[in-house]
């Protein structure tokens, strides 16, 4: 049924929708390549962590905001059964993938702040990418899981989903069977991983700006504008995905600003506040910038 049948309101959805779309996927990638580009900021477990971000940020807003552009362009709204599945998969898996780098980078906060003199030693580089593949594995068997269990369901209809994505919630009251106790696995799996999840991350910045509480005002000042801004995203990641998953299988007429506030507006603020308000990144975009601005001059020449 999409954001609304409205038509006036279609033409908005697709107009903010492209721009936010575009916005998302630019600004990401734009991250991406400066990281990958710049081999200082890459050997750093924080920009390791970074690139990694921005790229799921881009493929989570991929999984549904193109849909939602399409279908703001018609008047009748169809997904099949497997593009329904592909997109419930792919939806989860980004985003559990992304919940577990989000909990590395705080724990790579918190080495770095609290142990600075053992940072190198504790975030080596194998580290690193022990705690990446445990983010793809655990974001695949969180999906896996949830797919494996939709699967087995029977849909004989109606066949109309009253949201603008393919979620659990929205797919259970199309079932022809009782889906309470799979609702309970629902809140088992999405609910209480991301209450475990937001709560390590919210006590670990806590500890965090604790153990600096005898620092410097200047660096308390830092150190506190760096933990709030990453707060800031965690919390509006979390609390609508907590609202949406960590409650009984029943519909709420503002379930799709829910799904807005955690598929669209992290992946495209993110960018603001993790990396174009930090000089290093600056800095590397201004040398990138000029280095494709000499290669250009060069093949016009």
């Amino acid at each position: 049924m999409g954001l609304s049948q409205n038509p006036k309101v279609q033409k908005v959805v697709f107009v903010v929708f492209l721009f936010v779309y575009i916005s998302t996927i630019g600004s990401n990638m734009l991250i991406v390549v400066t990281i990958i580009g710049s081999p200082a900021l890459l050997e750093s477990p924080l920009y390791f962590f970074l690139a990694f971000l921005s790229f799921l940020d881009a493929c989570v807003s991929s999984v549904t905001t193109p849909k939602v552009i399409a279908d703001s362009l018609y008047e009748m709204k169809t997904i099949s059964f497997e593009g329904c599945m592909v997109q419930l998969f792919a939806g989860h898996f980004f985003a559990g993938v992304e919940v577990i780098v989000l909990t590395a980078m705080a724990y790579d906060r918190y080495v770095a702040i609290c142990k600075p003199l053992h940072y190198s030693s504790i975030m080596s580089k194998r580290l690193c990418h022990v705690l990446m593949g445990i983010a793809w594995i655990g974001g695949f068997l969180h999906s896996f899981i949830q797919i494996l269990l939709t699967c087995q369901l029977p849909f004989c209809g109606p066949n109309i989903i009253d949201h603008f994505l393919c979620d659990l919630y929205p797919l259970l009251k199309l079932a022809c069977t009782d889906t309470h106790a799979f609702g309970l696995l629902v809140v088992a799996n999405s609910g209480f991983m991301c209450i475990i999840i937001f709560s390590l991350l919210l006590v670990s910045y806590g500890v965090i700006l604790f153990s600096l509480r005898k620092h410097s005002s200047e660096g308390w000042q830092k150190a506190l504008s760096t933990c709030g801004s990453h707060i800031a995203v965690v919390v509006l990641f979390f609390v609508p995905c907590i609202f949406a998953y960590a409650r009984p299988p029943s519909a709420f007429s503002f379930d799709k600003m829910m799904a807005i506030f955690y598929c669209m507006l992290p992946p495209l603020l993110n960018p603001l506040i993790y990396t174009f308000k930090n000089k290093e990144v600056k800095n590397a975009m201004r040398k990138m910038w000029k280095i494709l601005v000499v290669v250009f001059d060069k093949k016009l020449k």
